[in-house]
């Protein structure tokens, strides 16, 4: 029995076995200010999860902004460094609109962001990280890969008007390849259709998507994509899938993107991929990819309640040695029990052990 590790919440413990794997490989934490100027997050709106922000207007005249993102303040609130490579995790809250209660929430956000001189390995340490997230939480867990140099190379080949794309790449995250055919009767969307309906093992979908990924950009993502499998498939990391429905916002996103979900959760838990465009919006030259892991989806976590809410309560009255009764709180505790001492017993109060404390010490309650 831990005693410590049985007194948290399931999200809590899950924090704490997530800061200590990331920590393992090299991540530094990360701590930033609770507010940000909200200039910050109107530029960067189609960024965030969530369409509310909290504003409140500081002492100077700015308006600024409780966080609802802690990507856009780590970009902000690092250095750009040619040649180096930043890596940190963090365990902010953040106050957005939670996913569980459509209403304001603050929320325990965890994850961490691999900056600067992104190479192949950073890329697949990130994913692995991610899938060994996913599973510290649950190991009944899907990580779903993407490539957005895959999905933007096949539209890119329709050759369509901005109205049209956007409609098209709606179609492809929807999954709707009927409606990709409605808007585009003057186009072979062959390519398009495969990307829709191929879904499952990453060996079966690049094997799908190959005769229609024969040269540059397209080719090159599918590549990337196979060797980013070969590696995670190397190091035993598993539950890993291929879903090119996640199409996340190209003015930011580029590269492999996933999303991870565990079993009992509808949505998904885990969201993250590479964020190059991002880092060119903000000012930055360098690459990134990082995740985040949405705490508030863990509520919805199965638990089931305690039978008790101490082990054992003491009883004590107006005459007991303070001294003696500490020292006999202080064993108990000792022994890894939980204890309340207190004069009056509580009727709502759940135990397993009722005892009094006299002059005899420690007696069976009755």
């Amino acid at each position: 029995m831990n005693p410590v590790n049985d007194s948290l919440k399931p999200e809590e413990r899950v924090l704490y076995a997530l800061r200590s794997l990331y920590q393992r490989y090299g991540y530094s934490q990360f701590k930033m200010s609770k507010f940000e100027e909200y200039d910050l997050y109107v530029r960067n709106k189609d960024f965030l999860v969530s369409d509310g922000v909290i504003t409140f207007t500081d002492t100077d005249g700015r308006l600024m902004a409780l966080k609802p993102d802690v990507t856009l303040s780590i970009i902000k609130n690092t250095r750009q460094m040619p040649g180096n490579l930043q890596k940190l995790y963090y365990n902010e809250n953040v106050y957005r609109v939670s996913g569980s209660t459509r209403c304001f929430k603050e929320i325990m956000q965890t994850g961490l962001e691999c900056i600067g001189d992104v190479d192949l390995y950073s890329l697949c340490e990130v994913i692995s990280l991610a899938a060994q997230s996913l599973s510290a939480i649950d190991p009944n867990y899907v990580l779903d890969l993407s490539h957005m140099g895959v999905v933007s190379a096949l539209v890119d080949a329709l050759e369509l008007d901005a109205k049209r794309r956007s409609q098209v790449l709606a179609c492809i995250g929807d999954k709707n390849g009927d409606g990709v055919r409605r808007l585009c009767p003057d186009r072979d969307v062959s390519g398009i259709l495969a990307l829709i309906s191929a879904h499952g093992s990453a060996e079966a979908v690049i094997a799908t998507l190959r005769p229609w990924c024969t040269g540059g950009e397209a080719k090159a993502a599918l590549d990337e994509l196979t060797q980013v499998n070969d590696v995670l498939a190397a190091n035993g990391i598993g539950g890993v899938q291929v879903d090119f429905s996640i199409v996340n916002d190209m003015n930011y996103y580029n590269g492999i993107v996933f999303m991870g979900y565990i079993q009992g959760i509808p949505v998904s838990v885990l969201s993250g991929g590479q964020y190059d465009k991002l880092m060119r919006r903000m000012g930055r030259s360098c690459r990134a990819v990082g995740f985040a892991i949405y705490m508030d989806q863990l509520e919805r976590l199965n638990s089931e309640p305690k039978p008790y809410d101490v082990d054992t309560v003491v009883l004590y009255d107006e005459r007991a040695d303070i001294a003696a009764l500490s020292r006999a709180v202080a064993k108990l505790t000792g022994e890894g029990r939980s204890v309340r001492a207190q004069r009056t017993l509580d009727d709502k109060l759940r135990y397993r052990q009722l005892v009094t404390f006299g002059e005899g010490g420690i007696q069976d309650g009755e």
